[in-house]
């Protein structure tokens, strides 16, 4: 897994970049409020998140890691995808996106193009507990609640040991579910029992 890229900005479009770095040019796909940071021929430093799919593998850049960590949540929740998640950060910044799960507003995800109803309440069911820790004061104080994080991090090395990811989070929903504070080795060999 890719954790950032640092490198010259040799183009940028409200949808993607292309970063030089070590003479080759990376396409990364972003949003527009990291697009709005960024500078053609200035150096700069994105945060990576890859998508591997049969027909592509796809590299998301963030300009901060909160971003990051948010469009990580949006498509964990059914019916969210990358390009939807990539909509929502682009119409609206982290605090908003964080300010509209945690205040219960559905009308403010809901305006966001290709979310319904259905999909903005899903939103804030499955992630009102996990943005918990955030605030709409700033951006630097969005952090994952500490059994989130461990639950995340369970999961992404569950998917990496090659079970199914739909299967595996159900696993673990069940596991954190108890309220018992598990770390993430312990909840790993929990979940493996389990699968």
């Amino acid at each position: 897994m890719y954790e950032y890229i640092k490198g010259i900005v040799a183009e940028a479009t409200p949808t993607y970049v292309v970063m030089e770095c070590g003479g080759i040019g990376y396409f990364l796909n972003v949003t527009v409020n990291t697009y709005s940071k960024l500078s053609p021929g200035k150096e700069a430093m994105l945060f990576l998140h890859q998508i591997v799919r049969e027909d592509a593998h796809l590299l998301y850049g963030f300009y901060s890691r909160e971003e990051r960590t948010l469009f990580r949540q949006l498509i964990s929740v059914s019916g969210i995808g990358a390009n939807t998640a990539g909509v929502v950060l682009s119409s609206m910044t982290v605090d908003e996106v964080v300010n509209a799960i945690v205040t219960e507003n559905v009308n403010a995800i809901k305006s966001v193009k290709g979310i319904g109803l259905k999909t903005a309440q899903r939103v804030i069911i499955e992630l009102k507990d996990k943005v918990a820790g955030g605030s709409a004061g700033g951006v630097g104080e969005f952090v994952p609640s500490g059994k989130s994080a461990v639950k995340e991090e369970a999961l992404a090395a569950l998917v990496m040991l090659g079970f199914v990811r739909s299967q595996a989070s159900k696993v673990l929903d069940k596991l954190t579910a108890s309220g018992e504070a598990m770390s993430v080795e312990g909840l790993i060999k929990a979940a493996l029992k389990q699968l």
